[in-house]
């Protein structure tokens, strides 16, 4: 039977109906935090009132100094090393990430691996490469929701926000593989947010170009200048807008299940 509107949402979410979910004294626990988009939403987490556990696989001094930032933001922060393509890895991951403050009530899905293997060169995309990308990009996100899920409803609600790619709606990007992993990432969205409903919300942001990241700055010029202009406003996003978008789905009471493209304006979905 529908809702009645105006009805309140039970006592357990983190929201009250439609007012936004207060940030302040929840933890979060961000997977490739030691990257460029990962410290970028540490820190707007962390400046929204978030503590932060920082996850990170090889570059633990990326991971302190994004830590580093999130103590400069007033909350306190933690890390956790993992391999995500290790599911057993990804339980332990999120049971020490709820240890490190007490609680888990944000997760976002935000590592993953690449190589760039051009698409009519089908011999050089290997088994192994294929299966590496989608052991890190598909099944340790869903893992590491599973895990972190069971943390969340302790507490009555949760929030996660995978971070996917244009590249899963549309063929493109550094490789088939690493683009149809973001393709089943956008909609592993769409299904854990039926399975985990009511408690707890499951959103996507798919950046397009972002600029001054690592990534970026190994395209060619004329690539990266290419995608700036086919964009109708001129110009790639930032890593600062992916960590405000992600900051906007950890806020939100009544969305789930969706993808939002941050990309100047190139793809309409």
């Amino acid at each position: 039977m529908p809702r009645p509107t105006g009805a309140r949402l039970p006592p357990n979410h983190l929201g009250e109906g439609t007012r936004p979910v207060e940030l302040t004294d929840r933890t979060a626990f961000v997977t490739g935090g030691s990257g460029d988009i990962g410290a970028a939403i540490c820190i707007a987490l962390a400046r929204a009132g978030c503590d932060v556990i920082v996850g990170y696989t090889g570059n633990r001094e990326g991971a302190e100094s994004t830590s580093a930032a999130v103590q400069s933001a007033g909350r306190r922060a933690a890390m956790v090393q993992l391999d995500q393509s290790d599911p057993a890895q990804c339980d332990e991951a999120a049971a020490r990430a709820a240890a490190a403050f007490g609680r888990l009530d944000f997760l976002v899905n935000n590592a993953a691996w690449n190589i760039g293997i051009p698409f009519p060169q089908l011999d050089d995309l290997t088994i192994d490469i294929w299966d590496r990308i989608y052991d890190t990009n598909v099944r340790g996100p869903f893992a590491l929701s599973r895990a972190a899920a069971k943390e969340m409803r302790k507490t009555g609600a949760g929030r996660i926000v995978n971070i996917a790619s244009v590249a899963g709606l549309s063929p493109g990007g550094s490789s088939i593989a690493y683009a149809t992993s973001k393709a089943a990432l956008i909609h592993l969205t769409r299904c854990l947010a039926v399975a985990l409903a009511p408690e707890i919300t499951v959103n996507c942001v798919a950046p397009g170009l972002v600029e001054n990241t690592r990534m970026a700055l190994r395209l060619p010029p004329a690539v990266a200048e290419g995608a700036r202009q086919r964009a109708i406003l001129k110009r790639a996003s930032s890593a600062e807008d992916i960590a405000a978008q992600t900051v906007m789905f950890c806020q939100a009471d009544s969305i789930t299940g969706q993808t939002l493209v941050v990309d100047g304006g190139i793809f309409f979905h």
